[in-house]
């Protein structure tokens, strides 16, 4: 007879695991776990180490390729955008580059390993020594780089203001946001790995991970969109509207009955709204303008309804209206309709400019669509401008147009801003706008403008996005200056005029979701006056700098940003085409209208 060997005490199917050289562990049952060093989307199925292991493990543990990407964007957002920025939006911007950085480096080396087909491997130590040193000097070029160019682009719009403590609390403020960042992605994989391994009881691995992915960016768009986007914009709404109720410093209700808010007036002064109460309140009164001109002049209409004033917007307009036509707007030689920027704000330089250079012989008409600032409607309320500057011109129209034709004032119309959006949306286009208006000025448009859009796509061949030429510049011309000239210069421009001012650093002309995957023409261009050469297209980053740098649009000098003053005069006066004013005269009407907004 023979006997079996005794068994070994330790067989390879269940010994304890061992570590291979590349840096993987081999456990029983031949199942692998790649090294600290991995960290591959989609790895549903690794087995984490227990807590009771003995295992140390870094927490966070971050993965060599996505630092060698974090370093190289964060490097890279110190290259310049469009406006001045401070140390803390620096910080802010380093961080989420750096973020998107170290994605993208865990994404690229993840897709490396599929096409070598093998497992990841634990970096060694020189390798992250070099990494160190790269980062220290690499990043101290590149903030240095930094600090240069926006010394640089201060310059250019006489920004005098630096703050040297902002300056250095920019990487920390970066590192703070890129691990927050980062640790945000990281408990979103958590949460994708719990949904793998839940489904993986009842579906293939495979599924389990698409489903489980999908899954998770489902909840996460959710929660960010139907629990923070909105709660921020519901808290944000709340709040302003509270605001919305004072009024502003030095702002006293009209003793004149050519003003919303004053007596006989249809809307009561307590329903027009911080920024109609501001509007109607205010403004050059006919003594003014005399001195101006040295003319007798008249006291300019102005009409407004506010979100208080009626509950829906075609009732709103309807009574904003009605007030103009009891005020007399409707006889006057120069109506100008005027589509509000989010609050209801009315630039003064563009409605003060308009009555100046009218002679006072001129009434306006805006309306309010929202509580919130400009920079917030600009993003959550876009609807909301495109209702009210529909609404608004429709009544106008269904009023002038019943007059008697040599009764009709010329009729104008205008907007900055998101204010431009609405105003576009009562027109289908260029004849449209040449048929039913004397002119129209709009400033800063959004670049999601629909007009402004077509306008600018199906330009002439061989113009610059940033000044294009629509149809030889027959009715629509657009300008970063007005005291120039519109090109094309050697064209005759009849009629109707329609002009759009665009600074060639205003990020809101220039911002689209398409900057983050595509190069728009306007960089690959000759840069403005007012932007760097050193300006260049980056997927993804450049997209957010521009991002940044909207909110802070209006916060630079006049003739920069998003800061249109003075230009409301050299506008007007082409397209409003008065005469009697000479150089000089629009030289004291640009100090006049400088100093207000």
């Amino acid at each position: 007879m023979t006997h079996d060997p005794p068994a070994s005490p330790q067989s390879p199917s269940d010994g304890p695991p061992s570590r291979k050289d590349d840096g993987r562990v081999d456990r029983p049952g031949g199942m692998e776990t790649a090294g600290a060093g991995d960290d591959a989307p989609g790895d549903a199925e690794r087995v984490e180490p227990s807590p009771g292991s003995g295992k140390r493990r870094r927490l966070p543990h971050v993965t060599l390729p996505g630092c060698w990407g974090a370093l190289v964007l964060a490097c890279l957002s110190f290259t310049p955008s469009l406006l001045p920025r401070g140390g803390i939006l620096q910080g802010l911007v380093c961080g989420i580059s750096a973020a998107i950085g170290y994605g993208l480096g865990v994404v690229a080396a993840y897709v490396w390993r599929a096409f070598a087909d093998r497992d990841a491997r634990s970096p060694s130590r020189r390798s992250w020594l070099l990494l160190l040193v790269c980062t220290i000097v690499l990043f101290g070029v590149a903030f240095g780089l930094g600090q240069y160019w926006q010394h640089e682009i201060r310059g250019l719009m006489g920004v005098t203001e630096y703050n040297v403590l902002t300056a250095v609390a920019c990487p920390f403020v970066a590192a703070l946001v890129f691990w927050l960042l980062l640790l945000a992605g990281r408990g979103l994989r958590r949460l994708y790995r719990w949904a793998a391994r839940l489904l993986g009881r009842w579906i293939g691995p495979r599924a389990a991970r698409v489903v489980g992915w999908l899954l998770v960016a489902g909840l996460a768009w959710s929660v960010f969109s139907g629990l923070l986007l909105s709660g921020f914009v519901n808290a944000a709404n709340e709040a302003f509207s509270v605001r919305d109720t004072q009024t502003p410093e030095g702002v006293h209700q009209p003793a004149s009955t050519l003003r919303s808010g004053g007596p006989g007036s249809l809307v009561p002064w307590d329903t027009l709204g911080r920024q109609g109460r501001a509007f109607t309140g205010s403004g050059p009164s006919a003594r003014d303008i005399g001195a101006f001109t040295h003319r007798p002049a008249q006291e300019p209409v102005r009409a407004y309804a506010g979100l208080s004033t009626s509950d829906d917007t075609e009732s709103r307009a309807e009574r904003a209206v009605a007030d103009l036509e009891r005020a007399g707007g409707f006889k006057r030689a120069n109506l100008l309709v005027m589509t509000t920027t989010g609050s209801g704000w009315v630039d003064p330089a563009a409605v003060d400019s308009f009555e100046y250079l009218g002679n006072g012989d001129s009434a306006t008409v805006a309306m309010q669509y929202s509580y919130l600032p400009s920079w917030l409607s600009y993003l959550v309320d876009q609807s909301k401008a495109r209702e009210a500057g529909r609404e608004l011109f429709d009544a106008v129209y269904d009023t002038w147009s019943k007059l008697p034709q040599d009764q009709r004032p010329r009729l104008f119309v205008a907007g900055e801003s998101l204010g431009s959006f609405g105003g576009e949306t009562a027109f289908s286009g260029e004849y449209d706008l040449r048929n039913r208006t004397a002119g129209t000025l709009f400033a800063g448009p959004p670049n999601f403008n629909t007009l402004f859009r077509e306008f600018s796509d199906h330009r002439d061949a061989g113009s610059p996005e940033i000044e294009p030429v629509y149809k030889q510049g027959r009715t629509v011309r657009f300008t970063d200056d007005p005291t120039t000239g519109m090109p094309p210069t050697d064209r005759q421009w009849d009629g109707t005029r329609v002009l759009y001012l665009m600074h060639p650093s205003d990020p809101i002309v220039w911002w689209s979701p398409g900057l983050a995957l595509s190069e728009p023409d306007w960089i690959g261009e000759a840069p403005g006056k007012d932007v760097l050469d050193a300006m260049v297209w980056m997927p993804f980053l450049t997209f957010w700098q521009v991002t940044a740098d909207l909110p802070f649009s209006t916060g630079v000098p006049d003739g920069h940003g998003h800061t249109y003053k003075a230009a409301y005069v050299d506008g007007w006066n082409t397209v409003m085409r008065p005469t009697g004013f000479t150089a000089q005269d629009l030289d004291r009407l640009r100090d006049i209208i400088r100093p207000k907004g």
